[in-house]
């Protein structure tokens, strides 16, 4: 039996509902992956926090130890307190990302063609949480799980040192952001002084305010 041929309409149109369809199971798996980070980031940070509570209470009935042994317990206490704090920072970063991501990478007014997470300079040592780039922008991204006004200046100085460690990109125009889980009118106001985007969470999404951005 002689199979029917497909005329360039059809082939067309099957092509694009494959792509569509395509396209809907990427956003399904990038929302999965996206809520599994969140859940795995957040029995972490329980699990921590027990464990630390559960460990003071063991050197607050163990005081009267031995020097050695105090400084000891004084040590992996604040470990413990420390890996709290880097489980907030992995999740901020995550969630960030993800988000930034599923939105297909459109931010301050311009289409971005590529999006890194977590990349380090060596010219001028620096870290970067989120980067987008396209031909001729570059927007840089801080993330914090809870950001203050001293973090402002650690976000403007990326812009320097971006330039330096990414040669490729020093002609390129320069946009920074701040995102936190949380924000206070007093660390607004310093982001719109300073021209740099604020990116809020809200729910399993952000909000962007970049009405104020300029260019680095």
């Amino acid at each position: 039996m002689e199979t029917k041929k497909l005329s360039f309409e059809e082939e067309i149109r099957l092509f694009m509902e494959a792509l569509k369809q395509s396209r809907i199971e990427a956003r399904i798996e990038a929302e999965e992956n996206m809520k599994r980070s969140r859940i795995e980031a957040e029995e972490n940070m329980k699990r921590s926090r027990i464990e630390a509570k559960e460990n003071m209470k063991q050197f607050k009935e163990q005081l009267a130890a031995s020097s050695a042994d105090f400084e000891k317990r004084m040590k992996i206490i604040s470990e413990q307190l420390g890996g709290i704090g880097n489980n907030n920072g992995y999740f901020a970063e995550e969630f960030f990302y993800n988000a930034v991501e599923k939105g297909s990478m459109n931010f301050f007014g311009e289409k971005y063609d590529r999006i890194m997470k977590s990349i380090k300079g060596l010219v001028k040592p620096d870290e970067y949480d989120i980067v987008m780039v396209n031909g001729k922008s570059a927007c840089i991204i801080e993330t914090k799980y809870k950001a203050n006004e001293k973090h402002i200046e650690q976000v403007m100085k990326k812009a320097e040192t971006f330039r330096y460690n990414f040669k490729e990109y020093k002609d390129h125009t320069l946009y920074l952001g701040l995102a936190s889980m949380a924000f206070y009118q007093e660390l607004e106001e310093e982001c719109k002084r300073n021209g740099i985007a604020i990116i809020k969470q809200v729910g399993d999404a952000i909000v962007v305010n970049h009405e104020h951005l300029k260019e680095y």
